[in-house]
C-alpha cells in the first residue's frame, strides 16, 4: 500500500485532501508543521493542531507534529525582513512553499517511507514525457498555482494535489457530511506569522523605523513618513497629509520610493502615474521546459487573484525576463512575483519583480 504524507494545517482543505486519499486506498499519515513559535494571542498554531487531531481521529489516520521554526526563520523570515528593509514588498507564502512545505517536509516524508506528499492546495500536476508540469486547478476562484511558482521538478514529482478537480463548495460539503470539526472553519488569509495583528507594529519589533520626508514629484515636502517599509505603491490610507494647503483637494497616494534619500514620493488625484508598461523580473524559475522562442506571448499574474493579463515575454540571460504588458498595469510592486501561464492554463513558473518601467 502506497504511503502518502499529508501536510495538515488545521483547515478544511487539507482535511478533505487526507480523507480523499484514504478513500483511494492510500496509507495516509498526517503531519502538522510548526513554522512559527510565539506565545501570543495572534499565533493560532496550538488551536490549529487541536483541529488537526480532531479531524484525524474522525477520519481514522495517524498524525504527527514536526517543528520547522528554525528553518522557517532562516529561509523565509530573514528574507522577508531583508526585502522590507530595502523598501520592497515580499511574498513569504511563495517562499514557504519552496523552502518548507516542499523542502524539509518532503525530506521528512521520504524518511518515514512515503512515496508521495500531498497538500490542500488548489492546483494540478500533470506528467508529460517525463516532465512534471504545473496547471491551474478546476476551481479558478481558489486556484493557488500562483503560490507554487517556485517549485522544481524534484519537488513536483513527489506531490499530489487531491483538490485539483474539486471546487471549494464541494470540499465544504464533504467536510460537513463527515462531521469534521473544522467543516465551517474560516479560510486563513495573510501571512501566517503576522496573523490578525497590526502589520506596522509587528515590523517595528524586528526592523528599526527610519522616518523621513513625504515629497511630491516636484520635490516639495508635504509630510513625514514613519519608514518606507510601512508603505506600498498605490496606498492611500495612513499618509496623514490629506489637509495640506495648496493641494488640489483630491486624495494622495504613494507613487514611488526613493531609497537613497529615504523619501516617500506621493501624488494627488488620478493615479495614471501608477500605471506601468512593463517590468523586469529576476531569479525566474522555469517549471518544465522553457518556450522554444526567446520572445513569446502568454498570460501573467502580478498578484494573487488577479485576472490573467496578456503580455509579451523576452527571455534574458541569468534567469531574468522582460515582460511587456498589452494593457498598462497599476501599482506593479517590486518584491512580488510575476507568474506566467499559457493558453492551456499551464504555469511556466515565476520570478521576483525587480523593477517596472512607465
Amino acid at each position: 500500500m502506497e504511503t502518502v504524507v499529508v501536510g495538515m494545517s488545521g483547515g478544511v482543505d487539507s482535511a478533505v485532501s487526507a480523507y480523499l486519499l484514504k478513500q483511494q486506498g492510500k496509507n495516509v499519515v498526517a503531519v502538522f508543521m510548526v513554522n512559527w513559535e510565539e506565545e501570543s494571542e495572534f499565533c493560532t498554531s496550538e488551536q490549529d493542531f487541536e483541529d488537526v487531531k480532531r479531524v484525524c481521529q474522525t477520519i481514522g489516520i495517524p498524525y504527527y507534529s514536526v517543528n520547522y521554526a528554525k528553518e522557517y526563520y532562516a529561509r523565509v523570515f530573514e528574507y522577508f525582513l531583508k526585502e522590507y528593509s530595502e523598501g520592497r514588498t515580499p511574498n513569504p507564502d511563495v517562499l514557504c512553499n519552496r523552502e518548507i512545505k516542499f523542502g524539509p517536509f518532503l525530506e521528512f516524508a521520504k524518511k518515514i517511507g512515503a512515496s508521495k506528499i500531498a497538500t490542500g492546495h488548489y492546483a494540478k500536476v500533470i506528467e508529460k514525457n517525463g516532465e512534471f508540469l504545473l496547471y491551474k486547478a478546476k476551481d479558478k476562484n481558489k486556484d493557488q498555482s500562483y503560490f507554487l511558482n517556485q517549485l522544481s521538478q524534484d519537488q513536483l514529482k513527489y506531490v499530489i494535489f487531491p483538490l485539483a478537480e474539486i471546487e471549494k463548495p464541494e470540499v465544504r460539503e464533504i467536510a460537513e457530511k463527515l462531521n469534521l470539526s473544522n467543516a465551517k472553519k474560516k479560510d486563513s488569509t495573510g501571512v501566517c506569522f503576522i496573523g490578525e495583528r497590526n502589520f506596522r507594529n509587528f515590523l517595528k519589533e524586528y526592523l528599526p523605523a527610519k522616518p523621513g520626508n513625504i515629497v511630491t514629484t516636484n520635490g516639495e515636502i508635504v509630510g513625514k513618513h514613519e519608514g518606507l517599509m510601512y508603505y506600498t505603491l498605490g496606498q492611500r490610507r495612513g499618509l496623514n497629509i490629506g489637509g495640506k494647503a495648496g493641494g488640489n483637494g483630491k486624495r494622495w497616494f504613494v507613487l514611488d520610493k526613493n531609497l537613497k534619500d529615504n523619501q516617500l514620493i506621493v501624488s494627488q488625484g488620478e493615479d495614471d502615474l501608477l500605471y506601468s508598461k512593463g517590468l523586469f523580473a529576476k531569479e525566474f524559475n522555469w517549471i518544465g521546459p522553457k518556450p522554444s522562442q526567446n520572445v513569446f506571448n502568454c498570460f501573467a499574474k502580478f498578484r494573487y487573484r488577479q485576472p490573467d493579463q496578456e503580455v509579451t515575454v523576452t527571455v534574458l540571460p541569468n534567469n531574468e525576463i522582460k515582460v511587456d504588458f498589452k494593457e498598462k498595469q497599476r501599482a506593479i510592486t517590486p518584491g512580488q512575483f510575476v507568474v506566467l501561464y499559457d493558453s492551456d492554463e499551464r504555469c511556466f513558473g515565476g520570478g521576483i519583480i525587480d523593477k517596472y518601467f512607465r
